[in-house]
């Protein structure tokens, strides 16, 4: 699972670079806000307890973009924070992360649909409980997620290739642990051990929200005239 997201990129890398199209680039600025939250079946079973709200989480990045025709492959870079809370125990989880996403994208008709893995590194994550917010050592968690990521939208301004503002949904669900083997001995994430009464559950994160992205095209690989060698031409 730790080199899914490097396979991914290869794979995609190089089946585009094998087809015999003009390969053109663009670079843009992205940020999404949304639902979020963090999924345990032991929390969740502990409902007298333990009661879900819904979380909200927030990323901003940039991208680069190298397409062919209308499929491509899309590389965002983005700082993230999001949070779970429950009800009935006031508890809140919140979490940090420099997210890198390699999502293949089929763009046509002014409208896009992408999918791929992301990778989480985890930097930081906490507990508070009334006043009281514990912020975990390293090793209760894990400082590296997996997460699938689907997601689509269109364009609602600019359509030339040089600058496009888009705007969509996505979703996301890890699909690794959050939490570290020595993290589920104190109970983490919720620092409750006796939700572990029947078993370890994994803590899934996960996200729903709206997407916004600002591109610029930058250039493209083709041929000046019949027979030239390819060269980079800039918008």
């Amino acid at each position: 699972m730790k080199h899914f997201l490097t396979i991914a990129v290869l794979f995609i890398s190089l089946s585009m670079f094998g087809q015999k199209k003009i390969v053109w680039f663009d670079i843009g600025l992205k940020a999404q806000y949304g639902a979020a939250g963090l999924y345990n079946a032991a929390i969740a079973d502990n409902d007298s307890k333990y009661d879900y709200k819904i979380g909200s989480g927030f990323s901003y990045g940039g991208k680069l973009g190298i397409n062919f025709g209308y499929n491509g492959l899309s590389i965002d870079v983005m700082k993230s924070k999001a949070s779970q809370s429950f009800d009935l125990t006031p508890v809140t989880i919140d979490w940090e992360s420099l997210d890198i996403y390699a999502l293949f994208r089929h763009a046509k008709n002014l409208g896009y649909f992408e999918i791929g893995p992301k990778m989480s590194m985890i930097n930081k994550v906490s507990n508070t409980r009334g006043n009281e917010k514990i912020e975990f050592a390293e090793s209760l968690y894990n400082k590296q997620v997996f997460s699938g990521v689907v997601g689509f939208g269109a364009n609602i301004m600019g359509n030339d290739g040089r600058f496009s503002g888009i705007l969509g949904l996505r979703f996301e669900y890890a699909l690794t642990d959050l939490d570290s083997e020595d993290g589920k001995k104190v109970g983490a994430p919720i620092l409750d051990p006796s939700i572990y009464a029947n078993g370890n559950k994994a803590s899934n994160l996960a996200f729903a929200g709206v997407v916004f992205e600002l591109n610029w095209g930058i250039g493209y690989f083709g041929k000046a005239q019949c027979g030239a060698r390819s060269k980079f031409i800039m918008f």
